[in-house]
């Protein structure tokens, strides 16, 4: 619990400060509106939509395309041209990106708002998981990034947790347009008998049967801590039943029953 609110603390204070992007990352793509003006010639100022096809229609250039351009680039770009065809000299154009539509990340599963979200300069996962609200408390610790590069699609893992935990970033993936992310739901163990809450819980890493005994809110005044069963499928598939003991370590789907004493 102390862990994931830690986790959550964190991506919030990242969320606060994702907005504030490098420009000079952002590239430009089609559905992009940008507001483009050069110094000492407002008659020059155009706010417009990137076309499908990348191009602007910019006044007394025609079209310009500016796809996969970085704000610097197309700045000079746009420069450049009215330097060259002698519209004004020596230009000092600026871009400035009200909307990215170009390049969006898939925030999926469960996350506080799942949905689409811009890249407006250079963002890795824990950027777009603080953008999405964060990972739930159903949540799982371990996200994965599907992500597309030259053709090929590619599914990595990132144990968010253990990057935090142990504080390596190596870990935090650098993200592109169109990547996905995807949270899932946190594996679950199951608790029934004589404990105060049973049904299904969240399995918290190396919980034993005891922890698994508090989580269900401990026995009823019926319960007994000896003879507590666990009931677990092998890897065909067979349900075995099992004597378990204070420490043993509860895994995946496991269901733990807690018998009533006899005395």
């Amino acid at each position: 619990m102390i862990k994931r609110l830690l986790l959550s603390l964190m991506l919030t204070m990242m969320a606060l400060t994702a907005g504030v992007a490098a420009a000079a990352d952002v590239v430009l793509g089609a559905g992009d509106v940008v507001r483009i003006t050069v110094y000492n010639n407002p008659d020059l100022t155009l706010e417009t939509r990137i076309a499908d096809g990348g191009n602007i229609s910019f006044p007394l250039l025609g079209q310009v395309n500016v796809n996969g351009l970085t704000i610097p680039d197309a700045e000079r770009k746009i420069a450049g041209l009215l330097d060259s065809r002698k519209i004004v000299k020596q230009p000092q154009v600026n871009i400035l990106v009200s909307a990215v539509q170009s390049q969006q990340v898939s925030v999926l599963g469960q996350v506080l708002r799942p949905g689409r979200y811009p890249i407006d300069g250079k963002r890795n996962v824990l950027d777009m998981l603080a953008q999405a609200g964060g990972i739930t408390a159903d949540g799982a610790d371990v996200v994965s990034v599907i992500r597309k590069r030259d053709g090929q699609t590619t599914k990595e893992l990132v144990d968010v947790v253990e990057m935090m935990r142990g504080g390596d970033l190596t870990r935090d993936l650098e993200l592109a347009g169109n990547d996905v992310l995807f949270v899932e739901r946190a594996p679950r163990f199951y608790i029934y008998g004589e404990v105060q809450r049973p049904g299904p819980f969240k399995l918290e890493r190396g919980m034993t049967v005891l922890q698994a005994l508090s989580t269900g809110g401990g026995l009823t005044a019926r319960g007994t801590e000896r003879g507590i069963r666990i009931k677990r499928r092998d890897a065909s598939g067979k349900l075995q039943v099992l004597d378990a003991k204070h420490d043993d370590l509860v895994q995946v789907d496991d269901v733990v029953y807690v018998k009533e004493s006899l005395f």
